[in-house]
């Protein structure tokens, strides 16, 4: 005989579909349940059948014994065939379907019999109990076989017992009533047990559709796989329930957000308070590739709706790829810049040339004084206002990519700022952006100029930029701080709208606020209060000079983005 291969062998045992394991699983239950309650009804069903043929005998027997005629006859007669005893017995035989009526005396001595060949003759059965006046009930064996009885005492007219009487019920009948009612509750269990089987069916079927008709072992691979996936990819996931509810949070989402496993069950706002990060996750603003600021974290958001009602975001961080896209920026500006200031410094000498070929060198020395003093007044005129060294290098570098764009930097006479500031680092990014957005807007209008104006009171800084460009209309001038939000076409290398955003979340970082109006001379304004963002005088260090420069700013800069 040939080995049957694998794929024929008949495999024994569960079935690896939830659907038929639950299917099977419920219809076992049901039969079992069915079977159970039908055994719970048949094992007290036989004692009350007994018990109600028992006491059907003993009420007839207690009717008999109530008549009077019968205890007169009893004393009156001899125990014959055809005796008035026998008669009165057999005539409530018949009208009750009882299977015997026997009246005795005393001594147990039959007057009355089914079997007219046994009147006469003692009983088969002790009377005493009934003799004493005791009704009895019981089911016992006789001359016609096992039967249910009653037996109640037989009284004359004085109440002087004079006899008992015995009723007997067939007990076959009585078994046979338990037999006949066995079909109908099989019937009964039979539809519960189909009606069990139907909604075993449905519910089967419902699990089948939300399981997708996986086996027990994919949907726990599955998980398996999904734990390993969602805790092992360098992307945020946050999955919500219907309700808002935070129900999943991955190691890198917690990364992302700062948050710990002790928000998951809790509704989103409450988990990350108010804030465009959790519009975008709870699908307040809709769209792709949504950019979103938490913490110092530039982050890109996409939202998914789920079949239940729920939704599942993910987030990238792209805080490293902003910062890289700032200093590609930065790299492109800084070559305009050398091959406009080359182009300059060739003019610059050929003219030169052409003053020595011409012989006019005091002319050519006074020209030479002129370009070379007007970068070192504006560095003067920078550095004698503004002490903090970070602050200072960066308004000169921009001072110089101004130049070169045909926008004027400056500085009023009234700014004032110490070396006393609590976070230059912060206050250079505030600046650096605002500064940005105010030369690319200023930048190409007539006359284009930017102002920075900073100053202290007490120990607050109070902080404004000036541009003469187009400003910002009235009903924008909340939305341009918006993540995201901004009026120029993207970079090669991403997004954009992310600096105002920065500008505003550093200075409420710092108790402090940012607003924007329009300037004196058209343009906008912005003017931003920083409370406590300078040390106490009698704790500030003596100043040191600081040769970090123009490099420490830059390197001390957030994302920045225009309006």
């Amino acid at each position: 005989m040939s080995p049957t291969s694998p794929a024929r062998r008949l495999r024994l045992g569960l079935p690896r579909r939830v659907f038929s394991q639950v299917l099977l699983m419920q219809l076992a239950i049901a039969a079992g349940v069915a079977v159970l309650a039908t055994g719970l009804f048949l094992a007290p069903l036989s004692d009350q059948l007994d018990d109600q043929a028992m006491r059907r005998a003993l009420a007839i027997a207690q009717t008999t014994a109530a008549q009077p005629k019968i205890a007169d006859d009893l004393s009156s007669s001899r125990p014959t065939a055809d005796g008035p005893v026998q008669e009165s017995a057999e005539r409530i035989r018949r009208a009750s379907g009882a299977e015997y009526v026997v009246i005795m005396n005393k001594g147990g001595v039959r007057w009355s019999h089914t079997d007219r060949g046994q009147i006469g003759k003692v009983v088969s059965t002790d009377p005493s109990d009934a003799l004493a006046g005791r009704d009895v009930m019981e089911i016992d064996n006789g001359t016609l076989g096992r039967s249910a009885r009653g037996k109640v005492a037989l009284r004359d007219a004085d109440g002087n017992i004079v006899g008992a009487v015995s009723v007997g019920i067939e007990y076959d009948s009585v078994r046979a009533r338990l037999v006949h009612s066995i079909p109908g509750l099989l019937a009964y269990a039979g539809g519960a047990l189909a009606v069990g089987a139907l909604a075993a069916y449905l519910i089967s079927r419902r699990v089948q559709r939300q399981t997708r008709d996986l086996a027990f072992s994919d949907i726990s691979a599955l998980l398996a796989e999904r734990e390993a996936m969602l805790h092992g990819i360098r992307e945020g996931v946050v999955a919500l329930d219907r309700a808002g509810r935070i129900r999943l949070l991955n190691d890198e989402a917690q990364r992302l957000l700062g948050l710990g496993t002790e928000v998951i069950g809790q509704p989103l706002d409450e988990a990350l308070g108010p804030g465009r990060t959790t519009d975008v996750l709870a699908g307040r603003v809709t769209g792709t590739d949504l950019l979103t600021v938490r913490g110092q974290r530039v982050l890109l958001a996409n939202r998914m709706p789920t079949d239940d009602g729920g939704a599942v975001a993910t987030l990238r961080d792209r805080t490293e790829l902003e910062q890289l896209g700032r200093e590609l920026d930065s790299t492109r500006g800084l070559i305009d810049a050398l091959r406009a200031q080359d182009h300059e410094h060739a003019n610059r000498m050929h003219t030169l040339l052409g003053l020595l070929e011409l012989e006019m060198y005091e002319e050519a020395a006074e020209f030479v004084g002129e370009v070379a003093g007007a970068h070192r007044v504006t560095a003067e005129q920078i550095t004698e206002k503004i002490h903090d060294p970070l602050l200072a290098a960066l308004l000169v570098g921009k001072a110089t990519v101004a130049a070169e764009r045909g926008v004027a930097l400056s500085v009023p006479h009234a700014t004032a700022l110490p070396d006393r500031l609590v976070d230059p680092g912060g206050l250079v990014t505030i600046v650096g952006n605002l500064v940005d957005n105010a030369l690319d807007a200023a930048a190409g209008t007539l006359h284009a100029r930017v102002e920075v104006d900073a100053r202290a009171e007490d120990r607050t800084v109070v902080l404004q930029v000036r541009d003469s460009g187009p400003g910002v209309p009235a009903g924008q001038r909340e939305t341009i701080f918006t993540e995201g939000w901004t009026t120029k076409e993207p970079p090669a290398h991403g997004k954009r709208g992310i600096g105002l955003a920065l500008v505003r979340r550093l200075a409420e970082r710092q108790g402090g606020s940012v607003r924007i109006d329009e300037a004196p001379d058209g343009g906008a304004e912005f003017t931003v209060v920083l409370p406590e963002a300078l040390t106490r005088p009698e704790l500030a260090a003596p100043e040191e000079h600081d040769d970090r420069g123009h490099e420490g700013a830059t390197m001390t800069r957030a994302p920045r983005e225009p309006r």
